[in-house]
Order: structure tokens, then sequence, then C-alpha cells
């Protein structure tokens, strides 16, 4: 029988999984990239650098000689013979993501708030399953990867068309190559 958060226990769950890492063009904050099994739906999540890096580490299988925060819980949690028994992003209220861990020891269950950055990569590090509520999918501001590349492509060049036509005559002596 498999636990479902005590949030999500009432709500549809979609299971995804991390699909890759990218960086806002304009913040230039990292973005995790979640789809579901099928493909059909993705939902992006702003998180921070110490995280990114967390969960990059992990999905390239890179080993550190020493252990990173994620890394020491999963020790604690095998060392106790916890069981992650999935993470789900429950929630999306004023452009913040909520999450939940849901654990098992014997046959005590129980949930634990967390953000969705470090519910993700504990899930990575202990191959928990990913889900996350359909209403949080509707809610949150669905992407095209390739249009956001395209837009991002065509903003650039706006840049340098300002940048060069705000040169001045005198600006091309000044910078020596």
């Amino acid at each position: 029988m498999e636990f479902i958060p005590k949030k999500s226990q009432e709500c549809e769950l979609v299971q995804m999984k991390v699909t890759g890492l990218t960086i806002d063009p304009f913040t230039n904050m990292p973005i995790i990239i979640l789809k579901d099994i099928e493909g059909k739906k993705s939902l992006p999540i702003w998180i921070g650098l110490i995280e990114a890096s967390a969960i990059a580490t992990e999905l390239e299988q890179i080993e550190l000689s020493r252990p990173m925060t994620h890394d020491l819980l999963k020790n604690i949690l095998d060392a106790a013979n916890v069981v992650i028994k999935n993470v789900a992003v429950v929630d999306l209220s004023d452009n913040t993501f909520y999450a939940e861990i849901s654990c098992m020891h014997d046959a005590a269950e129980w949930t634990l708030d967390a953000r969705p950055s470090d519910a993700i990569a504990l899930a990575l590090r202990t191959n928990a399953p990913i889900y996350v509520a359909q209403h949080v999918i509707e809610k949150s501001r669905q992407i095209d990867i390739h249009y956001d590349e395209a837009d991002l492509e065509q903003n650039r060049k706006q840049k340098w068309t300002e940048i060069l036509e705000n040169l001045s005559p005198e600006d091309f002596g000044k910078y020596k190559m």
C-alpha cells in the first residue's frame, strides 16, 4: 500500500520525474523542470543555487569526497531504517511551492513539510517517486521551453541593436583590443 501525504490525500497526484535544470535568463536563478511520466505536462520550479547544486550532483552522479547535506540526511535515514515513500509538491500559494516528504519506519508513517527543492534532492538520492498535485500544475504558469529559447534569442538581438544604436562616434576609439 502506498502512503499519500496528508495534504495530498484529497487531491489528484501526477507522478513526475526530473528532466533537467536550467537558468532563468532574466533572474539568473536555477529552475528545475519536472515532467509527467507521459511527457505531456511540465512544471518549472525556481530554486536556490545550493539546492540546484545538490540536485545537479545527483543527476550527474558526481561522487564527492564528503557528503553534502542531502547525502547526510539520506545516511541518517538509512541508519535509522526510515524509508522515504514519496515526495509530493502539494501546493502553490503566492508564488511559493510547498512539498511534503512521506516517511515510514516499521508500521509508523508520517509526513514532513519541506521545500520542493529539498524534497526532490532527497527523492533523487533515495529513488523515491516524485508527485505533483494536479491543482499545482494547473495553477503554475506552463512554459514552452522552445518558445522561451526563441524569445531569448530575439531579446539578445534587440539588446545588441540598442547598444549599437546608442554608440556615438567618440565611443569607437575608446576601447582597445
